[in-house]
């Protein structure tokens, strides 16, 4: 018996293969499409930390109260942005599309960012305020860099149906024209484009008066443009964050993505202070660097635990994370504690109750994690009780307090009216860096985010240190006292520290509070019922 397959017509499938420059064309494009690339996880947090720097440099330049596309302001900006390793994107900031391939990834980046940030910033208010406002501001920037004819490409790509006027329509309101165009010479007017539109869809050109108005129509000429097709950004931003709400719940069943999102906006992400690279600094000249080179919170635990001889837990991660991160050894770190403590306590009960921590931070016991330092967001977040020497000063000390703190360490009176005018507006890091410039007389107020980089950036400032260089060769041996030394220069997201820790401090305050002479002298070490980490 013979059987004969019937063969059946073969169907080629094409698969439509959409280049990255014809889905990326343009350095501005309205987010509207949801991008459909596959991201890996690794790139997906790398999307989300970098487009979160980029936003942060945008965030301090509203903080310090530079006007929105001044020269100060785009200054500012462009040298942050090189500062943070974001040049790329500057490049989005300037006429001129190019189809260099980097650009064209510069843009991927940039559009699937802005979509993998409304995940994480669509959870509340506060958090989709800030992110519309500091997109709206990156927006206005890329836009305003436009030529004439990009911006016709433009508005044409994305369905405006807006044209400019014709040389006979822009002659009939010359007149009108040249009165509300502040700021250009007539010359200049004559060869800008003028758009006619509805004036309600430019009202903050009209409360400007920045704009000509005739029957019902405003006049506006192209570098006010970006009123009109800001409107449309906007929009769109906060139609896709509403619909991002409805995805959260489906993106959290992956929960390497949900912890992430959930911790962005708080999370640290400049230099990794974790190893220091460099040769330790001996703990006897502890003393004199929280004098000259410790931010306030650093020197306030110095200060403390040299006068009480001990320290709560949160100050003892607080401080002693530091202390590793500008590069005390964990031998010199052991030192150090044992020398403070025992002077209240016998070696033995220190060595049963704090000795395994320290070497715990250091990644020498248990899960073998080598701790980060807290960064300015971590320690601003702690919420510091009675008898606590940890946090932020500038956030939890009473304002009379604080000045009388820094009048102690040397302040004048109009140095410390300049720190509490942002530390009265709860703008404690730019507090700190005003800190910063007026104790080490400095030309510049720099941008501080991490205590260790303040300690870094110090000992830059008095020449114990050499400033490190990420592009080029490398930089020569820098001439540096034995004593100052610096560290690592690596770019990281904070991981959380690990649960084992915690069961560690539990197991031992258990184990403290069963020896009658121990808890008499400290029943109030220890409550990490009501530690939030």
């Amino acid at each position: 018996m013979e059987f004969h397959l019937k063969k059946r017509p073969r169907h080629d499938v094409k698969v439509e293969v959409v280049s990255l420059e014809s889905k990326y064309p343009h350095n501005v494009m309205l987010y509207h499409y949801p991008p459909t690339d596959d991201v890996h996880i690794e790139e997906f947090e790398e999307l989300a930390l970098e487009r979160l720097r980029l936003l942060r440099v945008l965030d301090r330049a509203f903080t310090k109260n530079l006007r929105l596309l001044s020269d100060e302001w785009k200054e500012y900006v462009n040298a942050e942005l090189t500062r943070e390793g974001l040049r790329s994107y500057l490049r989005l900031c300037s006429a001129g599309g190019s189809k260099h391939e980097s650009d064209i990834q510069t843009r991927r980046r940039d559009y699937l960012s802005h979509f993998i940030l409304r995940l994480a910033y669509c959870r509340s208010e506060d958090l989709t305020r800030w992110f519309v406002a500091r997109e709206m501001e990156l927006f206005r920037y890329k836009f305003a860099a436009l030529s004439s004819s990009e911006v016709k490409q433009f508005l044409e790509s994305n369905g405006f149906e807006i044209h400019p006027l014709t040389e006979a329509q822009k002659d009939e309101v010359k007149d009108g024209l040249y009165e509300s165009t502040a700021g250009q010479s007539v010359s200049k007017i004559e060869l800008l484009d003028f758009y006619k539109v509805p004036f309600t869809d430019v009202l903050d050109l009209v409360r400007g008066r920045r704009c000509y108005l005739k029957a019902g129509f405003a006049y506006v000429n192209t570098l006010d443009l970006v009123s009109i097709v800001g409107t449309r950004q906007q929009e769109e931003i906060e139609q896709g964050l509403q619909a991002a709400k409805g995805l959260v719940e489906e993106v959290e069943g992956d929960e390497r993505i949900s912890r992430m999102l959930k911790a962005l906006h708080n999370s640290y992400t400049g230099k990794d202070y974790t190893v220091c690279r460099d040769a330790a600094i001996p703990i006897e000249s502890l003393d004199q660097l929280s004098k000259t080179s410790m931010p306030l919170c650093m020197r306030m635990c110095h200060e403390h635990i040299r006068a009480q001889h001990h320290v709560k837990h949160g100050g003892r991660m607080q401080y002693g994370l530091f202390l590793k991160g500008i590069g005390v050894t964990l031998e010199d770190s052991l030192r150090f504690w044992r020398e403070e403590f025992t002077k209240k306590m016998d070696a033995d009960k220190f060595a049963r109750s704090y000795e395994y921590n320290i070497y715990h931070n250091y990644g020498k016991k248990g899960s073998m994690v080598n701790y980060t330092p807290y960064s300015c967001a971590k320690i601003i977040k702690e919420m510091a009780a009675p008898g606590d020497c940890h946090g932020c000063p500038y956030k939890s000390m009473d304002p009379s307090s604080l000045k009388t703190k820094m009048a102690s360490y040397g302040l004048s009176a109009s140095a410390i009216d300049e720190v509490m005018f942002f530390v009265s507006r709860g703008h404690y890091q730019i507090g700190c860096g005003k800190y910063f410039q007026l104790t080490h007389s400095a030309s510049v107020e720099p941008t501080i985010n991490h205590p260790n980089h303040y300690f870094e950036e110090s000992q830059i400032l008095m020449g114990n240190r050499q400033k490190r260089t990420t592009n080029g060769p490398a930089p020569p041996k820098a001439r540096v006292r034995p004593d100052i030394k610096g560290c690592a220069d690596r770019s990281m997201l904070m991981g959380d520290d690990d649960d084992e820790l915690w069961r560690i401090a539990e197991t031992q305050e258990r184990a403290m509070q069963s020896q009658k002479a121990i808890s008499e002298a400290f029943d109030d070490d220890l409550d990490l019922t009501e530690i939030e980490y």
